[in-house]
């Protein structure tokens, strides 16, 4: 091999690990190697009906190939050139049954360097020369021995067993291949024949010994023969032994100790994996136990051993595992999902597969478990589905409120301005009156809610203190809820600020409190607490909605009836509810999320049926003082003012027009943004301020905006819309207008809005 290129042919059909041995070879030094690579086995094959190749480097995972089968394929057309498998670390096993086949080694991908690639294909040279000098005097040997009970045998340089003829009765050719003597034979018997042929490999002289081999009380007597095995060079490559049996003996114990050698090297292996592997017999007695298993299910092996596995693991029997039972052992195999117990009592969910294990004969001995622990992943896709199916509802919610805030707007001015225009009607026309305002009202409410479960709202933000918002709640709940509920609370006195909007967090809190009054039919405790939280990486991790940072955590909890656990899933989906006909819209969880959505924040829920149920909304916290607003204070009238109104809606135009001339205001009338841009360059200098809907038929609001700001830069706006979107709100502010105002609207959030925009005010 000294001074002699190596001609080396490179099966492999990753660029990056063609490119890492490439360079691996250029920082050797001591040999120079010629490397040819190919991508396909098909291609490797053509090569190897031109040109010779000194050694192969085989990947067995190739796009017209894959496994076992490609290095046979390979082997079969180049039995002459030695060949090196690579193969990743999680696939030793299969190398392994190569090198079984006939391959002269194998090499883990990470973990080859320049040194030892150059090591192992002259390794594979050099064994692959010894072995064709072994298969040319073979023929002479088989003739020779046929009838002979000498039990004749090579070993390389390692002493591993590389020719093997007429074995000892109760070994195969296929059990000794490969081996050394230490792998089949036990003890101090195995360490005295490896001292022996270590001595001729090192002296180059050949003995002859009577040797003699005790297993459990049988000692067998030998008449061993061991010469120096010699290449071409006169370089001695390993040695060649010829053995008598001299004594009567039998095998089977010899036999056990090699299986048992096998389990443990491949018990080894098996603890090399993350995955729960146990081996059970048909009594369904726990035999084998890996490192795996030992860590997902917390018993260590020495506790699980002798188990049932279904005590072990299961809670109790089900026609699931008894299903599974009959498929492993009537087909072979099974696999599917299972929840099981951990020695803590924990519920995992694991994926399983079940393979049924055969002895030599082919008859049923074993199942084979292998489990991968999908409990964080399923929890993970759990709330990915039931965002994308809540966002896909909600969209086609929006669209409804929409137009149901346009159909609201002048009922709800109407019925403030009707008492206003009959000062002197009867006090039952002014109690139809505020009938209507009220159920108005409660038609804008519920339109909130649709939008806030559309993820869409965007309400007045705040730096609120909740705990204000908590105790007002309370007192609330106090008066109105039945005596036979305790409500009390418990809210921390430095709680930190959120930014919000108190209406609807005063909604989310009201929503769940009458929840857990309706779990409780015959009275309890509803408790609602608040705390300052700090979430870390870890949970944020587990969590798809939750970001690193501070937060408030308020929890709303009580001593009720509980939420069934097939239902739990499905509690904020809109519309559903298992309350009676008439009790319930099913509305009200799915509006608790979309605004704690809308918030920035994330809702859990953990319930148990007759135990009660705790709601905990999180909400991002922010620094801060609590911000006064001046909501309450009336707004004044006009001084003429002219206002552009701009609206398709005839209703909406009519009750806007109504409200403003009232409030000493002078209209005028645009039915799209066309019309308004007419209006607008006709009376410029008398318009005062454009009252502009978003959604407008020909040419829409945002459009018609940025035309007024070309004619006045200095024009003053109000864009109103019945869908407050985080787009449409976002695009308003992107044309310069920072005063929304959101269908359906009052008279009183009319006006406030306009002397905001009429005295400069952002």
């Amino acid at each position: 091999m000294a001074g002699k290129n190596i001609k080396v042919l490179l099966v492999e059909d990753n660029p990056g690990d063609i490119f890492l041995l490439q360079e691996f070879l250029k920082e050797v030094t001591t040999v120079v190697v010629d490397l040819m690579p190919v991508e396909r086995l098909s291609e490797a094959i053509n090569y190897l009906a031109k040109e010779i190749f000194d050694v192969i480097l085989l990947d067995l995972s190739l796009p017209d190939s894959q496994g076992l089968e490609t290095f046979v394929i390979a082997h079969h057309q180049a039995k002459a050139t030695p060949i090196i498998v690579l193969t990743g670390i999680n696939d030793e096993t299969l190398a392994i049954r190569a090198m079984q086949e006939g391959a002269q080694d194998y090499l883990v991908k990470g973990q080859v360097t320049g040194d030892l690639l150059v090591r192992s294909m002259r390794y594979a040279i050099e064994r692959q020369r010894a072995d064709d000098a072994l298969r040319h005097s073979e023929e002479r040997f088989r003739v020779a021995l046929k009838n002979s009970p000498i039990f004749v045998y090579n070993q390389d340089i390692e002493l591993r067993y590389t020719w093997v003829y007429n074995p000892p009765s109760g070994l195969t050719v296929e059990e000794i291949l490969g081996k050394q003597d230490l792998d089949i034979i036990p003890g101090e018997d195995a360490q005295r024949l490896t001292t022996i042929k270590r001595g001729v490999l090192t002296t180059g002289i050949g003995t002859r010994e009577e040797v003699s081999i005790t297993i459990k009380d049988t000692t067998r007597y030998y008449d061993l023969t061991v010469e120096p095995l010699r290449n071409e060079s006169q370089e001695i490559v390993g040695v060649t032994c010829a053995s008598i049996d001299i004594s009567e003996r039998q095998a089977a114990l010899r036999e056990r100790k090699l299986a048992e050698e096998k389990i443990r090297e491949q018990a080894a292996l098996l603890d090399v994996t993350t995955d729960a592997i146990c081996v059970r017999d048909l009594n369904n007695q726990i035999i084998f136990w890996n490192k795996g298993a030992e860590t997902l299910y917390g018993w260590k092996a020495t506790e699980a051993w002798g188990k049932n596995a279904t005590e072990l693991l299961f809670d109790e029997p089900s026609p699931e595992i008894e299903a599974a039972l009959l498929q492993a052992t009537s087909k072979g195999k099974w696999q599917g999902e299972l929840t099981k117990l951990t020695k803590m009592g924990k519920e995992i969910l694991v994926a399983s597969r079940w393979s049924l294990v055969c002895d030599e004969e082919g008859k049923p001995k074993a199942i084979l478990t292998v489990d991968t622990d999908i409990t964080d992943k399923k929890h993970l896709e759990a709330q990915l589905f039931r965002a994308q199916r809540l966002e896909s509802i909600g969209t086609l919610a929006s669209g409804i409120a929409h137009d149901l805030n346009n159909i609201l707007t002048p009922i709800l001015a109407g019925a403030q301005l009707l008492p206003l225009k009959f000062p002197d009607a009867d006090e039952r026309t002014h109690h139809l009156l505020e009938i209507l305002e009220i159920n108005a009202r409660r038609g804008a409410d519920l339109v909130k809610q649709v939008l806030s479960f559309a993820r869409g709202v965007e309400g007045k933000r705040i730096t609120l203190q909740l705990r204000h918002l908590i105790v007002e709640v309370a007192k609330i709940l106090k008066e109105t809820f039945p005596r036979s509920i305790q409500i009390s609370t418990d809210v921390l006195q430095d709680l930190w600020m959120v930014s919000g909007d108190s209406t609807q967090l005063h909604q989310v809190l009201m929503n769940l409190c009458v929840n857990a009054r309706d779990a409780m039919p015959n009275g309890g405790s509803l408790t609602i607490s608040a705390e300052n939280l700090l979430i870390d990486e870890n949970y944020a991790r587990i969590n798809l909605e939750a970001k690193e940072g501070p937060y408030i955590a308020i929890t709303v909890s009580d001593t009720g009836v509980g939420i069934p656990k097939e239902i739990l899933d499905r509690i904020f989906e809109p519309f559903f509810t298992t309350k009676d006909v008439g009790k319930g819209t099913g509305l009200g969880l799915s509006t608790v999320l979309g605004i704690i959505k809308s918030h920035g924040g994330f809702v859990n829920v953990y319930s148990e049926l007759g135990s009660g149920t705790s709601f905990k909304v999180y909400l991002p916290a922010v620094e801060g003082m609590e911000t006064i607003t001046p909501e309450q204070l009336p707004p004044q009238t006009g001084h003429g003012e002219l206002i552009l109104i701009v609206d398709d809606e005839v209703a909406i135009q009519d009750i806007t027009k109504t409200s403003l001339e009232t409030h000493n205001y002078k209209t005028l009338i645009a039915n799209d943004g066309i019309e308004a841009i007419a209006l607008y360059a006709q009376n410029r200098d008398k318009i005062s301020a454009v009252l502009m809907d978003i959604m407008l038929p020909s040419l829409d609001g945002l459009t018609a905006i940025r035309t007024l700001q070309k004619i006045n830069p200095k024009v003053r706006i109000i864009a109103s819309s019945g869908l407050m979107s985080e787009n449409k709100l976002s695009s308003v502010a992107a044309v310069g207008i920072n005063t929304f105002l959101a269908k359906p609207y009052t008279v009183n959030e009319l006006l406030f809005s306009l002397q905001k925009v009429l005295s400069g005010a952002k």
